[in-house]
């Protein structure tokens, strides 16, 4: 045995031969991910509910390159999700491809724990919950056969924290960071490594536009960052490409909070 490193090169962080499934695709940080991906040498499919944004995504991926294939479906419903795992099969089929699930389809809201409805509930768990596992298993099985994968879940700050309005988001997003976990036990002796990025509030168009009518609670959420500032889709984008390419090859089973210091010292 080897006393001392040997370092023949640098591990890459390219992702040529690779084929990225990005959920929730259209906008925010599945948005700028399928850009980084592409950009780093990856085929990438965009998932999500709205085909018009998907196409200008789609547009943008070609743009600047890269390859991009378009499946439209609603991660709340199983039927969809086999539908993206036929589309994909037929993708990969014959072609030495290694693949990546990004689950980042999901939404949030704030609300209090009493005016919580049962529909709020199932909305939550459904995308963020049942999605992300019923992804993740459909596609594990794909990577399961070729020896290889990454899958990559989107977390966040509030899966470790606690907030006014914020218990049944994250408690969905708990859920996430521990299905991370339970999954990369479970599937690091075939090849697949599953991780999690938990970012803190990221300015998206829906947070941005949530942020303007409650600038109080912003300022709040501002407050606790330790670098000031809110989060930009594009901080996200070095761990997305980290998590994604070999050079996190002896990774698995984390959650890495991309959240500007948030829980520094609490």
């Amino acid at each position: 045995m080897a006393l001392e490193p040997v370092i023949d090169e640098l591990p890459s962080f390219r992702l040529d031969g690779r084929l990225a499934v990005i959920t929730g695709a259209s906008e925010g940080i599945g948005r700028a991910f399928a850009l980084a991906y592409c950009r780093a040498g990856a085929e990438v499919v965009l998932v999500s509910r709205s085909r018009e944004k998907l196409l200008e995504v789609q547009h943008s991926v070609e743009a600047a390159g890269g390859t991009a294939h378009v499946i439209c479906a609603d991660l709340s419903k199983i039927d969809d999700i086999r539908s993206i795992e036929r589309g994909v099969s037929k993708l990969v089929q014959g072609r030495d491809l290694a693949m990546v699930l990004v689950n980042c389809a999901g939404f949030g809201f704030t609300k209090p724990a009493l005016d919580v409805t049962e529909k709020d509930w199932d909305q939550i768990l459904d995308v963020h919950a049942k999605g992300t596992f019923f992804c993740s298993q459909f596609f594990g099985r794909l990577m399961i056969d070729r020896g290889y994968g990454k899958i990559i879940n989107l977390s966040s700050t509030w899966s470790a924290s606690t907030d006014l309005g914020k218990s049944v988001y994250g408690l969905a997003k708990a859920g996430v960071s521990y299905l991370t976990a339970a999954l990369s036990t479970e599937w690091a002796p075939f090849g697949v490594r599953v991780n999690a990025i938990a970012p803190t509030a990221t300015l998206t168009e829906s947070t941005s536009r949530s942020f303007r009518e409650n600038e109080a609670r912003a300022q709040r959420l501002l407050s606790r960052i330790k670098l000031g500032r809110f989060a930009e889709p594009s901080d996200l984008v070095g761990a997305g490409l980290f998590l994604a390419s070999p050079a996190s090859d002896f990774i698995t089973g984390h959650t890495l909070f991309v959240d500007g210091g948030w829980h520094a010292g609490s």
